[in-house]
């Protein structure tokens, strides 16, 4: 291959080109940073060079050392180890080491082209003279270009050394062509050096941020346990269960490494609609709960209204007295103590009400409209508002439990927003069914279930593997305070039936009975006291030989 500035530009740039293709086809990291530093002394007939690389944003490593004139090939490919020392970005009160050329290169971002290291201002080259004095080698011309990564950060340095002229083979300054050329070049062999490691980091980041939004919802709502973390993990005992069966039942359901991947992404974020509900909402104990109880806005309110009255009461009394009418002011010390008793009656049943435990009658309806229309309050500037707002007045009038019916219906509908959530995310192509799956899980082989009604066929096979899957957890799970956790036998009976009624699929809940993958998870997750005996043949939803 031809080599030097001396080429014509355009069989530079097909030389670049070249090397870039190469450069992309490379995976070896060895070999990669052999090629640029090659590639790119070719470009510009540099007699010398180095690739650095950054470390921990701390320091430059030499990765490898090239010096055509003194024979020498260190690191890289070579099998030779580069015993040179690393080379500090910044100084020890933390200013940036703007004395070396290549650590300048690197913190600054910017190409340094230096025609005579010996005459040069600004920069430190000590260090390259003695080297010099002891090989005998003239270090002259330096061309410095930083190599940035996709994001643009900077992850080495390429340092080329003694351009050479191409007729009297003599050190001669890099040309602001060379500096285009190779910061080219080095543009492309950073991106060849981060793909793999790229690639990587991305699947490896995807699958740590499935598992993060999974316990988070986890820890958003404490009455659910690890749901999120324990599905997944029986889903795939399902699907290995499924693979590793010989049974004929399982002939048809042998899953490939493909849908295995997307099963797993599935369960884990099967409940990644959940993260968009309110804690307000999931966690709401009271009507008027949100991250406090507005039962107690209200009943300052009610301490405001409750002192306007005292004001009131008290300058007609003193209005009355002062003019001789005793008896108004009786009368008005009495109305304000009636008042206030009915308000404190009004408060007690308002709070009570806010507790949602006991079915709301029409009249206790009609009690929270008098309510609202009977009392007022006046803010610091002058303004009168009604004690209660119509969103408070909604919540109160709750005749069951605790939600409204829009909060209702955002609980009940967070598998269409995980299907949502997900179908937003741009799937490669063995995973494109992950939406579907997750928002399939309520759905009922005899239909019924949600979002969107499904039965039988209609239902993805993922889908059904973890309907099963999310199920049993529930029911077993130690950590739930609103019920009474199930014993393995009790909780598969309760399954049969489910199975029976067209809740799951027959055959797959066959298969998590006859491959005991319930024993499994229950030795793995379930209480010790609770795992108890299970007489499969007497559960129902089998086929019975």
């Amino acid at each position: 291959m031809s080599r030097g500035s001396g080429q014509p530009l355009e069989e530079r740039l097909e030389q670049l080109l070249s090397i870039g293709q190469a450069l992309s086809a490379e995976t070896n990291t060895d070999a990669l940073v052999e090629m640029i530093l090659r590639g790119a002394r070719n470009l510009t007939n540099a007699d010398a060079g180095t690739v650095y690389s950054v470390e921990e944003e701390s320091f430059l490593s030499f990765e490898t050392v090239h010096n055509d004139s003194l024979g020498l090939h260190l690191g890289g490919t070579s099998g030779n180890p580069v015993d040179f020392p690393t080379l500090p970005l910044y100084t020890e009160d933390g200013s940036p080491n703007d004395r070396n050329v290549a650590a300048y290169s690197a913190v600054s971002g910017e190409a340094v082209r230096i025609a005579d290291a010996y005459d040069a201002e600004g920069f430190d080259f000590s260090g390259t003279r003695r080297i010099d004095a002891q090989t005998g080698y003239r270090s002259k011309s330096f061309l410095t270009v930083p190599m940035r990564d996709h994001e643009g950060s900077v992850i080495g340095v390429l340092q080329l050394i003694n351009a050479l002229d191409p007729h009297s083979g003599e050190p001669t300054e890099f040309s602001a062509a060379d500096e285009k050329i190779a910061s080219s070049l080095a543009s492309q062999a950073a991106i060849a050096l981060t793909k793999q490691q790229l690639i990587d980091a991305q699947r490896a980041l995807f699958n740590s941020f499935t598992k993060v939004i999974a316990k988070s919802i986890d820890r958003k709502n404490p009455t659910t346990g690890k749901h999120c973390e324990r599905v997944p993990l029986l889903t795939m005992m399902v699907a290995d269960a499924i693979n590793e069966s010989q049974s004929s039942t399982t002939e048809d359901f042998k899953l490939s490494p493909e849908q295995y991947d997307e099963l797993s992404l599935a369960a884990w974020l099967h409940d990644c609609g959940k993260v968009t509900t309110p804690e307000a909402i999931v966690n709401k104990a009271t009507k008027l709960e949100r991250q406090i109880d507005g039962i107690n806005e209200i009943m300052t309110r009610a301490a405001a209204t409750r002192q306007e009255a005292q004001l009131k009461s008290l300058t007609e009394q003193h209005q009355a007295i002062t003019s001789g009418d005793t008896e108004a002011a009786e009368r008005a010390k009495e109305e304000l103590k009636v008042f206030e008793q009915q308000l404190q009656d009004d408060m007690d049943f308002l709070c009570s009400a806010n507790t949602g435990k006991e079915f709301m009658e029409e009249a206790a309806q009609e009690r929270v409209d008098r309510i609202a229309e009977r009392y007022t309050w006046t803010d610091h500037l002058g303004k009168e508002h009604p004690l209660l707002t119509e969103d408070e007045i909604e919540n109160l009038k709750i005749r069951r439990g605790t939600l409204n019916q829009q909060e209702m219906a955002i609980m009940h509908d967070h598998v269409r927003v995980s299907r949502e959530m997900l179908e937003q995310l741009n799937f490669p192509k063995h995973l494109q069914r992950t939406p579907q799956i997750a928002g399939q899980h309520h759905e009922r082989m005899a239909g019924g279930g949600y979002p969107d009604n499904l039965a039988g066929e209609q239902i993805c096979f993922g889908a059904r593997i973890l309907a099963i899957a999310d199920v049993f957890e529930a029911l077993t799970a130690p950590d739930r305070p609103y019920k009474e956790t199930k014993t393995l036998s009790q909780a598969l009976k309760i399954m049969g039936f489910m199975a029976e009624e067209g809740h799951f699929d027959k055959n797959l809940f066959q298969i998590f009975i006859e491959e005991k993958v319930y024993l499994k998870y229950a030795h793995e997750h379930m209480l010790p006291e609770l795992i108890d005996e299970v007489d499969e043949s007497s559960l129902p939803g089998l086929a019975k030989d």
